[in-house]
């Protein structure tokens, strides 16, 4: 009778048992997929042209990868072909439709970058082997506008790399808004040094060089250029030399616009910007920001169409905040007040004299959106609740979708008529309940936050996440995830920043933790610049505390096994705690990580940091490898080969000062991969997540976690001698 009753019970025991996730789940299958949502921009445009309509110069039909519309709608540029230079930039085959016409001409004969149309939709600029060019639609004339252009030596229209990674724009050149000008860097590379990798892509390898900047190092010479389309006549932007940066550039909106260049230090805490005569290259200046740490840049400012104010968000107050001054510098008005930081500039309605912004409210943790009036004396909120609103407005300010989540809810969007001031809900357009039903198949786990008191009077935010089948009775290892840095933002109330990779180890029984340290952002400014000329400090004895007080306050804590894990700033961040944090961490995966900062980029180093010749501490006593002599634990190294980015050089070093100490450790490398060492087609994304994931296993896992090997791996015996 027994065996009969577990048989008819083994069913339910069946049905109630939750799916595991599997690595093929989150990085072949797709599995955990939301249901897109477009936007109101998303799709407006497709309705113009065939797809199959679109055809070279020979018949074949266009493999579109994505297009540009002229402003008139009279011409669409489709691209093809885009081969990636850097982490932002790309090259590709270029093709521009007549919509009248029913026409399709290449724009040049190679792979070209930025194609651009001018305002008025009657030309194309491009730049081409370090060249800029604009041609001329109906004339069907090509112009070269400058010819000094050099592969590591001199640039016109691009960005070099450094611009590229740490101010964020890769395209340096900017239309007038009477497109009767063209403004555009210059770059001269040549005093700055090279840098080399190998590629191993071949019997005999080759060697790639490209001008990368370190610490301490000569930058490339910038100037600005005003070309004249009419006349041809080029002038040079007239500002202070020296050792500087030019981090943007900017037309004002008016019907005889001028050009506002941005002038930065070296220390970057020196802001100014230069209104600019396009025909003369004469400036004055209209504005100046200096700050006792570093000047944030942003594309937070705007320049209105009346000519006579602009908006813009600055850290001046202590929060990031919005102000409104004329050009003419007698009104200068903050509009926000609220001490919370803006996250972003949603809309100008500049009719309505209303500017709409997301705002990191009620805490630093989620987003909503809010409206002001131009003179700060109305500002009203949108959006309500903790999580995260991220608002999408009509370019005619009548309505407005939010995407919204929570850390534990995915994404609902739903569309909302604004009037103003005011949001009525039209209609809810999607809940994703086909990945809500999924989650409850695979019994997704719930994260709760965490306050995390700091040994400094601080408290942390931070998430943690049980494992399945929690029992406060048991020892759980603890694996935190971190990247922790300089206005960075990791424990959010969003779904999706706690991932299925974090679900997944959840599942096999680790407690896994995010900590946002010192240093991270939306906390205000005090906040964020605390850790300014000694990068790593304070934010590697804020994962310590973390990790010392989870051991001392929760009994459920394995103390024994605490690990960490990160990448780039977080890999710099795995690689202290398993340093300086010896006491604390039992075992770190760092991947791609910067160990010392003498080896990193100038523009982004130095702003934190100041230069090495000035700042040899800071530099010295927070770079993992001086202090590999004090692992105890077990520290697995990853990096790809190929990294422009933080170069495979960081982990090299690394590799030389623990074999010098006599530290045991394990390392990984992915030939010819960059920074983000990813892969489809070749199994490299698959192979990285599978490697750390059994590593962890392996290196952190006690006696009630699953140690059964992920990604197809074998778990075969170990060998015994």
């Amino acid at each position: 009778m027994r065996i009969l009753f577990l048989f008819l019970f083994l069913p339910f025991v069946a049905l109630a048992q939750k799916k595991q996730i599997t690595m093929e789940d989150i990085y072949k299958k797709g599995t955990f997929r939301s249901e897109p949502v477009a936007g109101f921009s998303s799709t407006a445009d497709d309705k113009l042209f065939d797809p199959e309509e679109i055809k070279d110069e020979s018949g074949k039909k266009i493999s579109i990868q994505d297009y540009s519309l002229s402003g008139d709608k009279k011409r669409i540029i489709f691209f093809t072909g885009r081969e990636p230079i850097y982490r932002h930039s790309s090259k590709a085959t270029v093709y521009v439709y007549d919509l009248n016409t029913k026409k399709t001409l290449p724009l040049a004969a190679g792979k070209v970058l930025h194609p651009t149309f001018s305002p008025d939709g009657t030309r194309i600029a491009y730049v081409f082997e370090n060249n800029l060019y604009v041609r001329d639609l109906a004339a069907g004339q090509t112009t070269q506008v400058t010819t000094d252009g050099k592969w590591n030596h001199i640039i016109n229209g691009n960005c070099d790399w450094v611009y590229e990674e740490e101010f964020s724009f890769t395209r340096a050149y900017e239309w007038s808004p009477n497109s009767q000008y063209l403004a555009y860097y210059k770059f001269d590379e040549t005093n700055v040094k090279e840098f080399q990798f190998t590629m191993y892509d071949s019997a005999y390898n080759r060697q790639y060089g490209y001008k990368y900047p370190k610490a301490g190092d000569n930058n490339s010479k910038v100037e600005i250029h005003l070309y004249n389309l009419a006349s041809k006549n080029d002038v040079r932007a007239q500002y202070e030399q020296g050792d500087i940066y030019i981090p943007r550039i900017k037309w004002t909106q008016d019907a005889s616009p001028k050009l506002v260049v941005f002038w930065l230090n070296r220390h970057q805490n020196d802001l100014r910007l230069l209104l600019t005569n396009p025909a003369t290259g004469a400036a004055s200046q209209l504005y100046r920001e200096q700050n006792k740490y570093y000047v944030d840049i942003s594309d937070d400012w705007q320049f209105l169409k009346d000519g006579k104010s602009y908006l813009f968000t600055s850290e001046m107050n202590g929060f990031n905040q919005l102000y409104r001054y004329s050009i003419d510098g007698k009104d200068k008005i903050q509009i926000t007040k609220l001490k919370y930081d803006i996250a972003n500039i949603n809309g100008v309605d500049e009719k309505n004299g209303l500017v709409y912004y997301t705002l990191a409210y009620p805490t630093p943790m989620d987003r909503n959106l809010f409206v002001s009036d131009f003179n700060g004396k109305m500002t009203k909120q949108l959006t309500q609740g903790p999580g995260t609103h991220r608002a999408e407005i009509k370019d005619d300010f009548t309505q407005f979708m939010d995407y919204y989540s929570n850390i534990n809810t995915p994404q609902v969007v739903s569309l909302y008529d604004l009037k103003k001031d005011k949001a009525f809900l039209n209609k809810v357009l999607n809940e994703n309940s086909k990945l809500k039903g999924v989650l409850e198949e695979y019994g997704v786990g719930k994260v709760d936050f965490i306050r995390v008191p700091n040994s400094k009077g601080d408290t942390l935010n931070g998430w943690m996440l049980k494992p399945a089948n929690f029992d406060p009775n048991k020892k759980y290892p603890v694996l935190f995830c971190n990247y922790g840095g300089p206005g960075s933002q990791q424990v959010a109330n969003r779904f999706g920043a706690t991932s299925m990779w974090h679900q997944m180890l959840a599942q096999k029984g680790f407690i896994v933790v995010s900590v946002d340290n010192t240093g991270t952002g939306f906390r205000g400014e005090e906040f964020k610049k605390k850790t300014y000329l000694q990068l790593g400090k304070f934010e590697i004895e804020d994962q310590i505390d973390a990790a010392k007080w989870m051991a001392k306050t929760m009994p459920f804590v394995d103390k024994n096994n605490i690990g960490h894990w990160g990448w780039s700033f977080g890999g710099f961040m795995s690689s202290l705690a398993i340093t300086k944090g010896n006491d604390a961490f039992t075992a770190a995966v760092a991947v791609a990580p910067v160990t010392s900062w003498r080896f990193y980029d100038n523009i982004y180093t130095e702003r934190y940091m100041r230069t090495p010749q000035e700042n040899k501490a800071g530099y010295d006593d927070n770079a993992p490898l001086n202090f590999v002599n004090r692992i105890k634990g077990k520290y697995l190294l990853i990096h790809g080969t190929a990294d422009d980015n933080v170069h495979f050089q960081n982990s090299t070093q690394m590799v030389s000062a623990l074999v010098k100490a006599n530290v045991d450790f394990e390392t990984m490398y992915y030939p010819n991969k960059n920074h983000g060492i990813s892969g489809q087609g070749d199994n490299t994304t698959f192979h990285i997540w599978s490697k750390m994931t059994n590593w962890i296993l392996d290196n952190l896992g006690n006696e009630n976690v699953n140690k059964t090997h992920v990604g197809n791996a074998i778990n075969a015996p170990k060998k015994e001698f």
